[in-house]
């Protein structure tokens, strides 16, 4: 290190480089006073101190998407993903004056009012005495119409705001509406909802190269179960029922099919868990194949007699796993596709790996 007296001598840059090589030296320095005080400690026989390891959260957190909108003002909010209504504002023009483009203001706005629609549906009679009445347009199947409903959707179950609160708001807006209208609204005609899920499932489960499965226990109407997860970067699903075990898991992946089938990959799968080589042939030369639900499937295995047998695996219950395993591959899922899981056995099956 140069003499006290030659620093005034010295350039910006070398004065920089002195000060890097300094700071490194006190950073060096700093290491080896905490190692003499932790092997001090160790030798007086105090404990060390705590090794904390950082957030998983942290290590979790993404990075900020890019280009999903333009940014509004000075300020670092962007423009939600929504259609944006262009209206024209000229000002007074002076003679003379040349067009020079426009200038853009984008406002951001939200517009929540009631609306009552009353449907005047004609009525006819035929000439033998029916009548005949105009249908509903499609989407309306109650006195509360789709965008009412999905609102009501969206404040409970993603903004987790209680029945009381919703018939607030919307009696404040001005809908005629009560708490036990906002029930029927939340719990009647959730078809259309499960029919969209299961698709989604199917759909995945088709195309997915790969998905991640996992479950957790849940509860559902008063009892205990299970819900399980299975998606990829591209899908997500879930589904509550009252076992996580490989043959609950095998009738998910059915996604709403309920049939059983006996086919080459279900007598591989068979063969894989070590069902005996007799009962896989009783399996394999009788004429019935598919069966239409469980009920079926287990008169099926009453009468070979498979469901009477015991032992330290159960035909039964292989059998049966191995006929929900050939369902799955007679629809089309899960072509070639890899599990991923955790070490949970049931989630072992066909090409597995672990997360």
């Amino acid at each position: 290190m140069a003499a006290r007296e030659n620093l005034d001598d010295l350039s910006n840059a070398e004065l920089r480089a002195l000060l890097v090589a300094a700071l490194d030296e006190l950073a060096e320095l700093k290491r080896t006073v905490s190692a003499q005080r932790d092997e001090i400690a160790r030798l007086k026989g105090l404990k060390g101190r705590p090794d904390i390891k950082p957030s998983g959260m942290d290590q979790a957190t993404p990075d900020k998407p890019k280009g999903l909108g333009r940014r509004l003002g000075r300020g670092k909010k962007r423009l939600a993903r929504v259609a944006v209504e262009d209206r024209v504002l000229s000002p007074e023009i002076p003679d003379g004056a040349r067009f020079k483009g426009y200038q853009d203001f984008v406002v951001q706005d939200l517009v929540i009012s009631p609306q009552v629609i009353r449907f005047r549906r004609e009525r006819w009679v035929t000439t033998d005495g029916k009548t005949v009445i105009a249908p509903l347009p499609a989407g309306i199947d109650s006195h509360f119409g789709p965008e009412l409903r999905r609102f009501v959707l969206m404040q409970h179950h993603q903004g987790q705001v209680t029945v009381a609160r919703i018939a607030a708001q919307l009696q404040g807006i001005g809908i005629d509406i009560s708490k036990r209208q906002i029930m029927r609204q939340l719990n009647d005609g959730q078809e259309g909802f499960v029919e969209e899920a299961r698709d989604v499932l199917r759909s995945g489960l088709v195309s997915a190269p790969w998905v991640t499965v996992d479950d957790t226990g849940a509860r559902h109407k008063a009892k205990n179960g299970y819900c399980t997860q299975i998606g990829n970067d591209h899908f997500t699903w879930f589904g509550t029922t009252g076992s996580k075990s490989r043959q609950n898991f095998l009738g998910l992946l059915r996604a709403g099919h309920a049939d059983y089938v006996i086919n080459d990959e279900a007598l591989a799968y068979m063969r894989k868990r070590a069902l005996s080589a007799a009962l896989i042939g009783l399996l394999a030369n009788h004429p019935d194949r598919v069966f239409a639900d469980h009920q079926a499937w287990q008169a099926h295995l009453d009468r070979l007699g498979i469901s009477a047998l015991t032992g330290t695996i159960d035909p039964n219950m292989i059998a049966t796993e191995g006929a929900l395993w050939g369902s799955i591959k007679a629809h089309g899922f899960l072509d070639n596709a890899v599990i991923v899981s955790d070490d949970a056995g049931q989630f072992n099956i066909s090409h597995h790996a672990l997360c």
